[in-house]
C-alpha cells in the first residue's frame, strides 16, 4: 500500500494567537543562555570567592607641585565603597607621603614605594619599615622595574637576592608587601616559555619565604610586564591570563598548592577603565596595579571592574 501523505505542517502561530506557556519557555531558554553567558564571562568571579581582589595606584614621582594632592587624594574617595570586595593601596611620592598620609578614606592603605632591611640609624636616603609601621601603614610596595634597572642610569638594580630579603623584613615587621615582577619586551617576544623563566628567576629567591608563610594574603605579586608600563599598549586579556596562570602554576610546584590557590597576583602595565573589565573576567588576575590612571578619577572605575 502507498505510505500515507506527510501532512502539511502548521502555520507558524502568528503573535495574536501564540502559546502563553511556548512564549514563557521561549523567555526562560533565552534568560537561561544569556545568565550562561554572563556566568562564563565572569569565570573570574570564582577567584573572588577564595581570593579577594586588590587594585593599587602608583603615582611614582608625581605630582611635581603638593597643590595637586588634594585632587589625588579625592580621587580615592569613590574607591572606599568596594572595600568590603576588594582591597585598595595608593603608593604617593616619597616626599609627599608624610602629608598626605592621613587623608584618605579609612581602609585605603598608603603604601611607600620602596623601603630598606635594616631599620632605622645611618641610613642616608633611606625609608624604613619601621618608620612606616609606626605611622600605621600596613603595606610597602617593592620590586618595581623601575627598581630593578629599567631607569635607564648606571646605578645598580635592585637584586633578587636583596629583594628577597626585603620581603623578609616586611613581614617580620607584620605589614604586608606587594612584590613586582615583569619582564621587557626582548623577552616577551621569545614567546611565553621565556615570559616564565624570567619570572621564575625573579621568584625563585622568595620560595621560601612563601613557603613558611601562613596567611598568603601578605604577598601580592605584581605582574607587570614592563613594556607596556606608561606605553599605552596593554598585554591582550589572553597573554595576562597565559602569564598569570603560568606563574600560579610554578608557584604550585615550587612551593605549594595552597601558596598557589591563595596567593594574589595583580595585573599591571598600562591598567584603565577600559580594559579593566575584560582583564577582570580572567580567573588569574586578582586586581591591577595602576600607574597613570590612578592619577585620575577613574581609578574608581577599575576598582568597580573587579569589586563585581
Amino acid at each position: 500500500l502507498p505510505c500515507n501523505p506527510t501532512p502539511p505542517r502548521a502555520a507558524c502561530p502568528s503573535p495574536k494567537t501564540a502559546n502563553p506557556l511556548l512564549e514563557y519557555k521561549m523567555a526562560l531558554s533565552k534568560m537561561n543562555m544569556t545568565l550562561g553567558r554572563m556566568v562564563s564571562s565572569r569565570v573570574g568571579s570564582i577567584r573572588g570567592m577564595a581570593r579577594k581582589p586588590i587594585v593599587g595606584g602608583n603615582w611614582k614621582c608625581n605630582p611635581s607641585s603638593p597643590t595637586a594632592l588634594k585632587g589625588l587624594v579625592a580621587n580615592f574617595d569613590a574607591c572606599a565603597q568596594y572595600l568590603d570586595k576588594c582591597d585598595v593601596y595608593v603608593c604617593p611620592s616619597n616626599l609627599h607621603m608624610g602629608i598626605i598620609y592621613e587623608d584618605f578614606k579609612s581602609g585605603i592603605m598608603v603604601t611607600p614605594q620602596n623601603c630598606n632591611f635594616t631599620g632605622c640609624g645611618a641610613y642616608t636616603g633611606e625609608m624604613a619599615v619601621e618608620q612606616a609601621k609606626e605611622m600605621g601603614l600596613k603595606s610597602v610596595l617593592i620590586g618595581h622595574s623601575e627598581r630593578r634597572g629599567e631607569f635607564g642610569l648606571p646605578t645598580p638594580p635592585e637584586s633578587n637576592a636583596l629583594l628577597a630579603t626585603k620581603l623578609q623584613h616586611i613581614l617580620d615587621q607584620g605589614l604586608m608587601c606587594i612584590f613586582c615582577i615583569g619582564e621587557p619586551l626582548s623577552i616577551r617576544e621569545q614567546g611565553i616559555a621565556a615570559v616564565t623563566e624570567e619570572m621564575v628567576n625573579q621568584l625563585t629567591d622568595i620560595v621560601p619565604i612563601l613557603k613558611a608563610l601562613e596567611d598568603k594574603s601578605r604577598v601580592v605579586i605584581a605582574y607587570e610586564p614592563v613594556w607596556a608600563i606608561g606605553t599605552g599598549v596593554t598585554a591582550s586579556p589572553e597573554q595576562a591570563q597565559e602569564t598569570h596562570k603560568a606563574i600560579r602554576d610554578w608557584i604550585a610546584g615550587a612551593v605549594d598548592q595552597k601558596t598557589a590557590d591563595e596567593i594574589r597576583i595583580q595585573y599591571g602595565g598600562s591598567a584603565n577603565a577600559a580594559n579593566a573589565p575584560e582583564l577582570s573576567a580572567c580567573p588569574d588576575i586578582d586586581g591591577f596595579l595602576v600607574g597613570g590612571a590612578s592619577l585620575k578619577p577613574e581609578i574608581a572605575d577599575i576598582v568597580k571592574a573587579i569589586a563585581k
